[in-house]
C-alpha cells in the first residue's frame, strides 16, 4: 500500500527561504507532503495554536538552524524553539541539520544582540543532543542531506503516515493500521521498560551525595562571529548537583531538558558574563549513572523521573529549616 509521510520543517523564515525551498522540494520528490510556515509566514500567538494543529498532523519534523534565532514570542522562546519543543512533547522523531559555520554567514543572517546568539547557542545545544543531527555550508547540500537523513529515518522509525481513501478496502482496515501502530508503540515502551529494571550489583564503594565531583564543560562565548572557547571545570557536591536538577526531574524530564538544566548549574556556578558553559558529554553521563545508581530517579521510555527516596532526598536539599534561637 502506497504511504505518505508528512514533515514539517521548521526554521527561520526570512535568513533561510532558499534553503526551506530547497528542503521542500526534495521532500515533494520522495513522496513528502512537507508543512511549515509557508502557510503562515507571519507569526502571532492565535497562529501558533494552529500550527500545532499542523504539527499534531504531521509524522516527522524537520528542523534546520542557520545564523538567526528567530521572531521571539511572550514568553520569550522563538517560535522555531517553540515548533521544537511541542514536536518533541507529541513524540515526533526529529532531524537536525545545522550550519557548519555560523560565523561565515552575513551579517544579515545572524542574530546581532548577545541576548539572541546566547539563545541560538542554547537552542542548538538543546536542538542537537540525543538525536539525528547532520551539518551543511551551503544550500546545494541540502537536497542530499534530506534525501539521506528523512529515508534512515522512515526506515527506522515507520510512522502511520496517509494513504489515499480509494487504497482503502474499509475505513476498518484503517482502524486496524492505527491500533497495531498504537500496539507496537506499547511493546516498545515495555520493552524498554523492563530493559531499564534489570538488577545488577553496584559496587559497596560508590560515591554518595556528600562526595564531590569535578564537573567539566567547555565555556563559549556568545559572539558568533568571534567566538572563543575555553576549557574549565569545578567541583561540587553530588549532593548541590542533585538539589538543583531534582526539581526538574521531579516534574518528568528527557536527557536533552536535564542537560540544559545541567548547564545552567553550571553558568550560575561559573558567573562570567557573555559566556555560555557547555557539560562534558561523558561527564554528564556519569551524573546521570550516579543518581540511577543511588536509586534517587529512574530512567523508563526516555524519560527520568524521581523515585520515592528521590523526592524525600530534594525535600530535605530544598527546604528551608528552622535555625536554632539564641537565648
Amino acid at each position: 500500500m502506497d504511504k505518505r509521510y508528512q514533515v514539517f520543517v521548521s526554521s527561520t523564515f526570512a535568513d533561510l527561504q532558499s534553503e526551506r525551498t530547497r528542503v521542500i522540494q526534495t521532500l515533494m520528490e520522495m513522496d513528502c507532503i512537507p508543512a511549515g510556515m509557508e502557510l503562515f509566514p507571519a507569526i502571532d500567538e492565535e497562529q501558533w495554536e494552529f500550527i500545532k494543529k499542523v504539527i499534531d498532523d504531521c509524522d516527522y519534523y524537520l528542523l534546520i538552524i542557520g545564523g538567526r534565532y528567530g521572531s521571539v514570542a511572550e514568553d520569550g522562546l522563538s517560535y522555531t524553539e517553540k515548533e521544537f519543543d511541542y514536536a518533541i512533547e507529541k513524540g515526533l522523531k526529529v532531524t537536525v541539520l545545522l550550519h557548519e559555520d555560523p560565523d561565515s554567514l552575513p551579517a544579515r543572517k545572524t542574530e546581532s544582540t548577545p541576548e539572541l546568539r546566547g539563545k541560538l547557542l542554547s537552542f542548538i545545544e538543546k536542538a542537537q543532543t540525543g538525536r539525528l543531527r547532520r551539518t551543511w555550508k551551503s544550500v546545494d547540500e541540502l537536497p542530499g542531506l534530506v534525501a539521506l537523513s528523512m529515508t534512515k529515518t522512515i526506515k527506522t522509525y515507520p510512522a502511520v503516515g496517509w494513504v489515499r481513501a480509494d487504497k482503502l478496502s474499509s475505513e476498518s482496515d484503517l482502524r486496524a493500521m492505527i491500533d497495531l501502530q498504537k500496539e507496537n508503540e506499547k511493546l516498545k515502551m515495555e520493552i524498554a521498560s523492563l530493559s531499564s529494571t534489570q538488577s545488577f550489583e553496584l559496587p559497596e564503594n560508590i560515591s554518595g551525595l556528600d562526595s564531590l565531583f569535578t564537573i567539566t564543560y567547555t565555556s563559549y562565548s556568545n559572539s558568533m562571529r568571534y567566538p572563543e572557547s575555553q576549557t574549565k571545570s569545578i567541583e561540587k557536591s553530588f549532593s548541590e548537583i542533585f538539589s538543583y536538577l531534582s526539581p526538574a526531574i521531579f516534574k518528568i524530564c528527557d536527557e536533552s531538558t536535564l542537560r540544559i538544566k545541567m548547564n545552567e548549574f553550571i553558568d550560575m556556578c561559573d558567573k562570567k558574563q557573555n559566556y555560555r558553559p557547555f557539560i562534558e558529554d561523558d561527564v554528564f553521563q556519569v551524573i546521570i549513572l550516579q543518581f540511577l545508581a543511588l536509586k534517587l530517579m529512574t530512567l523508563e521510555a526516555g524519560l527520568f523521573s524521581l523515585t520515592d527516596l528521590g523526592k524525600k532526598t530534594m525535600m530535605s536539599l530544598k527546604l528551608v529549616k528552622d535555625r536554632p534561637h539564641l537565648d
